[in-house]
């Protein structure tokens, strides 16, 4: 299918074609920028360029592809570098130096790389769609091969393998090849989602603790400029129990970005020793590429992320940020002249964000296994405005709810996770399982925790009128508790050794506290003076 262009607007184009299909895959004008048809009217066509669309010029041809943006899914993808489109950056700045130029297509795994193929089943055997037929290694990881068919094997082969050769061909000579390609629109099949039954650990003793977060679950954190969130996102990917992270910088400043190429390609994973960037992919749309790429920069992750769920690992996606992302939907959605929504930006902007929320879950995939995919999103509201359409879109399908603090970011107080307003709806399905697997205190320490907080708070305005001298010792004592709570147990330094709390080291600091909090109120009601508890 050739067209050619009838009308520019920024990122959109108009193209007079037939035969096209919506979220069809096009490349438009001379330089072949990659586009995608997001309006259909007759014979005329609207075109979303992923791409820069300056030098484009009206009368140039357009090329129908025939299917949907997708992404190709093989052995390669850990340790990645990627764009919103897939495209390998290392390898296009191998290619042409450290700026891309438009209308680049290459592919994002190395088809010429052998591989060793370990088989799991042998000829003659029947294969139902999606079981899985071998692996091959994945630095740390066996990387799964499954079919996409049923069908009986007429042979398959072991040994050294590249992804443009099949590894396993059907009686009627279909092959079975190393990688396929998914539309990053469409989720990934699997047999049925599970309950979430186990936690997420981060580190953040905040959040592992106070407002613990499940696999399969999903979470969000707005906050105002200044509040942490990358930071703490970045913490996250560095210290959670999850097989594999898929992290997205959607929208984000250059200079973050590398800086966290940079600790990633250093750092070791404190679960296993090994380096972070092994079980890590890096999905990179900063503020300053096409701003059309970024709206399809989280799909093409996600796809990915489920991917590697399909293989039975615990995959956790973060995204930074997700109001960009939305920026980037209420732009494009201007540029198509829709109807706007609340502050601009379009109508179907709360579907669109449960739509993606819905891919996170603990699944049965379709070859038995039990794989998760955690989503942990940041968000960027304007001004620190938690009734901003994205936050709310957010709020109704987020299964945990971390609220930033401006004023405890002020306080110098990180992660400033304010412990009044954040929740979790995932805490008591995982209450059963820190009870066991960790200490059967381990609710009861929670609730005397929050119980010490909560008499703070009631306390605080009482102090800030009379003075803390002017307060009743056992108050005293309790103000003191709850500073240690907020200053030893909430606090956590990104940059120190302190950064990664497990949960036998995080139980330990809240009982050392309360234990104190407790023995000094025995003190006290036998007549010891405060001053001397607190010299003790």
């Amino acid at each position: 299918m050739i067209g050619r262009i009838r009308g520019i607007s920024g990122p959109t184009v108009s193209v007079e074609m037939a035969g096209l299909k919506l979220y069809d895959r096009v490349y438009v004008g001379h330089s072949m920028l990659t586009g995608e048809v997001v309006r259909l009217d007759k014979d005329l066509a609207v075109v979303q360029v992923y791409e820069s669309t300056k030098g484009l010029g009206i009368g140039e041809t357009v090329k129908g592809v025939g299917m949907p943006l997708t992404v190709r899914l093989g052995p390669g993808l850990l340790c990645g570098m990627f764009d919103g489109l897939q495209r390998p950056l290392e390898r296009l700045r191998e290619e042409m130096g450290p700026f891309i130029t438009a209308g680049r297509e290459i592919y994002a795994l190395d088809y010429l790389k052998k591989w060793s193929f370990h088989p799991l089943k042998k000829k003659g055997d029947e294969i139902k769609s999606g079981e899985i037929i071998g692996y091959v290694e994945e630095g740390t990881f066996r990387h799964f091969i499954s079919s996409s068919r049923a069908g009986r094997m007429s042979w398959i082969m072991g040994g050294e393998v590249s992804l443009n050769e099949a590894m396993a061909e059907f009686e009627d000579g279909t092959g079975i090849f190393g990688c396929n390609e998914w539309p990053v629109r469409m989720p990934r099949p699997y047999r049925k989602k599970l309950a979430a039954r186990e936690p997420l650990m981060t580190g953040q003793r905040c959040i592992d603790f106070l407002f613990p977060f499940s696999r399969g679950g999903t979470a969000i954190f707005p906050g105002g400029f200044g509040t942490g969130k990358t930071i703490l996102e970045q913490s996250i990917a560095k210290f959670s129990n999850a097989d594999i992270v898929v992290y997205v910088g959607c929208g984000e400043r250059g200079n973050e970005m590398a800086e966290l190429i940079c600790e990633f390609g250093l750092l070791k994973d404190p679960w296993t020793g090994k380096k972070l960037m092994e079980r890590t992919i890096l999905v990179v749309n900063t503020s300053n590429m096409p701003v059309a790429a970024r709206e399809a920069s989280i799909y093409t992750a996600v796809t990915m992320a489920e991917y590697y769920r399909d293989m039975g690992y615990h995959v956790l996606l973060l995204a930074d940020s997700l109001s960009r992302w939305a920026e980037a939907l209420r732009e494009i959605s201007a540029s198509l002249e829709e109807m706007p929504g609340e502050e601009g930006y379009p109508t179907y902007l709360a579907s669109r964000l449960s739509g993606f929320f819905e891919r996170a879950g603990v699944v049965e995939t379709l070859s038995g296994k039990t794989g998760s995919l955690s989503m942990i999103l940041s968000v960027s509201p304007p001004g620190g405005d938690f009734t901003e359409p994205v936050t709310q879109g957010c709020l109704r399908t987020a299964g945990v709810f971390l609220m930033l603090d401006t004023s405890l970011a002020h306080k110098r107080h990180f992660p400033a996770v304010n412990w009044f307003q954040s929740y979790s709806l995932y805490e008591k399905e995982l209450s059963g399982y820190f009870n066991e697997k960790v200490s059967d205190q381990w609710e009861r320490l929670k609730e005397r925790c929050k119980e010490i907080l909560q008499r703070e708070e009631a306390l605080r305005e009482v102090a800030e009128i009379v003075g803390s001298e002017g307060l009743q010792d056992a108050d005293r004592l309790l103000m003191k508790a709850a500073e240690m709570i907020r200053m030893e147990f909430l606090c956590q330094n990104a940059y120190t050794e302190d950064a990664f709390s497990p949960p036998e080291k995080t139980l330990a600091k809240i009982r050392e506290i309360v234990e104190y909090y407790d023995s000094s109120l025995e003190q006290l009601k036998k007549g010891v003076a405060l001053e001397e508890i607190f010299k003790g």
